[in-house]
């Protein structure tokens, strides 16, 4: 290869920012989803839920690292490279995660609840029906959050430090989190081990999504350190909770999943969200990529 991955993720980083992934071609994420679909199907039975879930677990990690491995083993030149940072965006969610909440947006400023509801539903797991003005606020800033962590930093984060077998390893993960890794009576054993793998990939990731949302949101830090910890997940409350201090509005709170009603705790001090602020949490979040960007940048100059 003629670059390292460093410049290879700075590369990725722009292109998918600039042109994202083509709405008319099957994502890579979808493959994953119907693989976890399938695993869900014929192994999610009987007494042995946990074994199964963490062998589907090690296949979904052996699959995409093997897959990774196999892609940058055929690699060469600078042909080589421009193939790996073309895949390598595949991997990435800025600018898609931007104009999801960007469509959110446009309909709540224009007061039409009814259309950022809908838009909103495509982005949340929480029910969006009975949402009022600032529930869709708070429920898009939360996922642009924490977003900007599974979507952007981490996968980010495991290129830099493994290629693309890390990449497409911490998708596999981070897609079967997002359909299985639920606590309801179906999913609690099965997909326990995705769930808690997810939980150690995000680790670092999470922390680093926050620390460069108070960067760019130029403060958010006292938030933060004082409120990440109440989160239910143990790496969701770091970029939430630095969103919410960086703008000075309160999110988290109970919210109904599936007809269920979820507490939650508070984050931040401050009212609910409007959608002014869910126009300056966009703004922060093209900092918080750029500053990304930066960082990447830096290890490039450093070596």
């Amino acid at each position: 290869m003629t670059l390292d991955r460093p410049s290879l993720l700075l590369a990725a980083l722009i292109a998918e920012a600039f042109f994202s992934y083509p709405a008319w071609l099957s994502h890579p994420v979808a493959w994953m989803g119907r693989l976890i679909a399938y695993l869900d199907e014929r192994w999610n039975r009987g007494n042995h839920g946990r074994f199964m879930g963490v062998l589907a677990a090690l296949i979904l990690i052996a699959l995409g690292g093997g897959v990774g491995l196999a892609i940058e083993s055929i690699a060469y030149g600078w042909g080589g490279a421009i193939f790996i940072i073309v895949i390598a965006t595949t991997g990435l969610a800025q600018r898609s995660l931007h104009d999801h909440v960007a469509a959110v947006v446009q309909p709540l400023i224009a007061g039409d609840l009814g259309g950022a509801r809908i838009a909103v539903s495509m982005i949340v797991g929480r029910d969006t029906a009975a949402l009022d003005a600032s529930g869709v606020a708070a429920a898009a800033t939360e996922t642009l959050a924490e977003s900007f962590c599974d979507g952007v930093v981490a996968p980010a984060f495991w290129f830099l430090i493994l290629g693309l077998p890390g990449l497409f390893a911490f998708k596999c993960i981070s897609t079967a989190d997002s359909m299985i890794g639920h606590m309801d009576d179906r999913y609690r054993d099965f997909g326990w081990a995705g769930a808690r793998t997810d939980d150690v990939m995000n680790w670092v990731p999470a922390r680093m999504a926050g620390v460069l949302i108070c960067i760019a949101g130029w403060g958010g830090w006292q938030v933060m350190w004082r409120d990440a910890g109440k989160h239910l997940s143990p790496n969701s409350g770091w970029p939430e909770s630095a969103m919410a201090g960086a703008l000075g509005v309160q999110l988290g709170g109970g919210a109904d999943y599936d007809g269920e009603w979820i507490a939650r705790a508070n984050l931040g001090d401050g009212e609910r969200p409007n959608a002014t602020d869910l126009l300056r949490a966009l703004t922060i979040y093209r900092r918080a990529c750029l500053a990304l960007w930066v960082i990447t940048g830096a290890l490039i100059w450093l070596r």
